[in-house]
């Protein structure tokens, strides 16, 4: 039997304004997104950004607003100085996309408290309003945190585009914070409304684990990690192909997930230097958990980062890279394409790029466009490891 909030009526006929910038009752926000990419028609926000804001218009002063996945930092910008607001989210990028938005549209950059998805919130907040992520372990994770984190008499309301906006949503909503009641569809996007009762406080499943043979590691993943429950086939592809050096030659295991690839590098490497890079807080913190397992104390950089675009010119020997083939819910190879570029900016002359990617998406050729020489080191049905040397 469906939930109540599952047969929600269809449609709404009010307008919700959308056009190139953010228009709310106090100001034409100019929104950017992060990576910027020339030429591409994507907005900083949605129609369901515009429907959530719409819920919260008549705010009390001072009301404490807490933000899950504000993706690019629409909604903070709105409320920026309006309300007492804490963002949180587990991308790097929608970071830097929240300053640079404060910042372009002359708000104070303190006027909004970040939060990384690996550290928990501190409430009690009067007002929750949550962008439905794509992996639905981060929801879970954020929704079971929010125990005694919320005021009495709280609202917590998520969006989402109905496209986005899965079943399984409003079931966790249900079964971590309280009754949900689904709102009429305005312009292809729809809210949940939950209202908080109390619940005991629930154990979280995450991080999950699971372990390698060869080389035999237990390796942990926090609840936003691209598969958590086993390795994705395409590092398992990688893995027996990884190169091995015997000098200190400095490495970086760019998008690094949770580090396997620096990981497995590093043990058949000894004198290496390390740097593992993700935009996922969750994945840097996957990481540097994975590595002290497995290499204790030896000297390694973990960081947050956009890929290398904070990496110095120049300063790198050796890039591994499994690249993602999406940024939320919008596919193609433009990341990719960007971390090959960032790797050739970091790279020395002779140095080199390692990738696996799937036969199909041709990275072969968007190498050699960078590269002076491509070569293709293994192949299996689905993937290739190539070889590019800068």
């Amino acid at each position: 039997m469906s939930a109540p909030w599952q047969n929600a009526p269809r449609h709404a006929h009010h307008e919700i304004s959308m056009s190139s910038s953010f228009v709310t009752p106090f100001a034409t926000l100019d929104l950017q997104r992060q990576p910027e990419q020339p030429g591409m028609p994507l907005q900083a926000f949605d129609a369901a950004d515009a429907y959530l804001f719409e819920q919260v218009q008549s705010l009390p002063d001072g009301a404490r607003v807490l933000l899950l996945n504000d993706s690019f930092g629409a909604l903070a910008c709105a409320l920026a100085g309006r309300a007492q607001v804490t963002s949180s989210g587990d991308s790097h990028l929608g970071h830097l996309a929240l300053r640079l938005n404060l910042a372009h549209n002359g708000l104070a950059e303190d006027a909004v408290t970040f939060v990384p998805a690996s550290e928990p919130v501190s409430g009690p907040f009067d007002v929750v309003l949550i962008r439905v992520p794509k992996t639905l372990a981060l929801l879970e994770e954020q929704l079971i945190r929010l125990h005694g984190q919320l005021a009495p008499e709280a609202q917590v309301i998520a969006g989402a585009m109905i496209k986005h906006l899965p079943r399984a949503a409003g079931d966790l909503l249900e079964r971590y914070i309280g009754p949900v009641q689904a709102s009429l569809a305005v312009k292809k996007a729809r809210l949940l409304h939950a209202t908080p009762e109390a619940r005991p406080a629930a154990q979280s499943p995450y991080p999950t684990r699971y372990r390698l043979d060869k080389p035999a590691l237990e390796l942990s993943n926090h609840a936003n990690l691209f598969c958590r429950e086993g390795l994705d086939i395409g590092t398992r592809a990688f893995l027996p192909h990884l190169p091995r050096h015997l000098d200190n030659r400095r490495v970086a295991d760019l998008g690094c997930g949770n580090g396997v690839l620096g990981i497995v590098y590093a043990l058949g490497s000894p004198q290496a230097e390390l740097t593992l890079v993700d935009e996922s807080y969750m994945a840097v913190q996957s990481a540097r958990e994975n590595w002290q397992a497995a290499l204790g104390e030896r000297p390694v950089t973990i960081r947050p980062g956009d890929g290398l675009a904070e990496q110095t010119e120049d300063s790198l020997d050796l890039v591994l890279c499994n690249p993602p083939f999406h940024q939320q819910q919008v596919v193609g190879d433009f990341l990719a394409w960007r971390m090959f570029q960032q790797a050739r900016n970091a790279l020395v002359t002779g140095g080199e790029l390692w990738i696996v990617g799937n036969r199909h998406l041709g990275y072969h050729a968007k190498l050699a466009r960078l590269f002076r020489g491509v070569e293709q080191v293994a192949a299996t049905p689905k993937f290739v490891v190539l070889k590019a040397t800068k």
